[in-house]
């Protein structure tokens, strides 16, 4: 009877390592690329039998537990940026950056921004967190020269060099990446108590997933569809005089007849200047007008000369 009642009960209710695992395996965190670095060697649980390599789960989440801890331990949040030069990874670095209150960077990195002080962008982070340490070189780079310490989503391929805190996971699928900052941010805030550990998270991971731009068009109209007008049918003046701005004389019908011209008014005193000659044809020249000489009489003698 024992027996019985324990194969009747319900099922064992799923802890939140176990929850967050299965949400990995519906992302596709664990698969990795068929080159693996001897780095990552430790975190890979088995390979296929076409050449990908079968990331460990577990692992993955204990170094974002680890991750956690480290982003918990800065008291400014905005001394932490969070950086993804990959398309997939901008709208989950923006979202992550929104609910934890970190810096985010999305997009392309502009050489400098940690190590020259004449930029307008520089800045001192103290702590970088990075989607591919391969798109993300540079950041690196100038994070190694700065010694500010770096965390990153690693691949199976990833060169770890100068990544202090890896986190062996798919950083080449937008709902891997999606999924991990999701978990990443979930994990800050209830480390931090803004979220009580028992409870679910109200936001959605969809969030955080990769939106193509036809797609996003596409939502926006279905959400805000445009404003049907309804067709004019009629324009008379009983429908548009209520608001004054058409006059009443729009209902009159149009007729052949064409309206005389005003008189212009007679000017007083004008008298019309000489006849001037026109020429018979436009080839032909005008003559000069003739000016009368002066008459040799009519100029007074010079005096003074003597």
């Amino acid at each position: 009877m024992a027996a019985t009642g324990n194969a009747t009960s319900a099922p064992r209710q799923l802890s939140q390592k176990e929850l967050d695992i299965q949400l990995m395996l519906a992302a596709q965190v664990h698969l990795g690329t068929k080159n693996c670095d001897f780095q990552m060697e430790r975190y890979i649980f088995k390979r296929r039998f076409d050449g990908i390599y079968i990331i460990n789960l577990g692992k993955t989440w204990e170094k974002l537990q680890l991750a956690a801890r480290v982003i918990v331990a800065i008291e400014n949040p905005q001394d932490i940026i969070v950086q993804s030069a990959r398309p997939y990874g901008q709208r989950a670095v923006l979202k992550f950056a929104q609910y934890t209150g970190a810096h985010a960077i999305a997009g392309r990195h502009t050489p400098g921004t940690f190590t020259n002080q004449l930029q307008t962008s520089f800045s001192e982070p103290r702590l970088l967190i990075l989607t591919d340490p391969r798109t993300d070189h540079q950041p690196i780079k100038e994070a190694a020269l700065g010694n500010i310490p770096t965390i990153a989503f690693c691949d199976t391929d990833s060169p770890m060099g100068h990544v202090d805190i890896g986190i062996p996971a798919n950083n080449k699928g937008k709902h891997s990446i999606g999924v991990l900052f999701w978990l990443l941010a979930r994990m800050v805030l209830q480390m931090r108590g803004t979220i009580r550990p028992g409870l679910k998270w109200d936001v959605m991971v969809d969030l955080f997933f990769y939106r193509e731009p036809e797609e996003a068009k596409q939502q926006d109209e279905d959400e805000n569809p445009a404003v049907e007008y309804a067709a004019i049918t009629d324009f008379n003046a009983s429908s548009l005089a209520a608001d004054g701005q058409w006059p009443t004389a729009i209902d009159q019908s149009w007729t052949d007849t064409v309206p005389q011209p005003i008189a212009a008014a007679p000017g007083a005193g004008w008298v019309a200047p000489d006849a001037v000659p026109v020429a018979g044809d436009w080839g032909e020249a005008v003559p000069p007008p003739q000016i009368p000489a002066p008459a040799i009489d009519s100029i007074p003698p010079a005096s003074g000369w003597e």
